[in-house]
């Protein structure tokens, strides 16, 4: 076996393994990022919040993408994309279950 057929069966073993993961990745994040577009719909009037003061919410969420990315990656390559990616998913999954618990007055 040459090194461009090795090469080539090891990247297609890794983009099947990898790619359906980061597939539901995406589609999860998706999900979750329309949910704020339909809570928006109820949560604005509900809470008195000017359109504003919404968007300057909303545009905070993303804030934390821009300073959170490049350590994270800078992480990912110290830990490893298997332990980083899966820390990233438990951390994300508490976080959404701890939502069950938010509730109004």
């Amino acid at each position: 076996m040459n090194d461009v057929t090795l090469e080539n069966s090891t990247l297609r073993k890794v983009a099947w393994r990898l790619v359906p993961l980061i597939c539901v990745c995406f589609l999860l994040n998706i999900i979750d990022r329309t949910n704020v577009g339909f809570a928006r719909l109820r949560m604005q009037d509900d809470l008195g919040l000017s359109e504003q003061m919404f968007n300057l919410g909303f545009g905070m969420f993303y804030v934390g993408y821009l300073l959170f990315e490049l350590p994270s990656n800078l992480l990912m390559r110290r830990f490893g994309a298997r332990r980083w990616i899966a820390r990233i998913m438990i951390s994300w999954g508490i976080v959404s279950a701890l939502t069950m618990f938010a509730w109004d007055q």
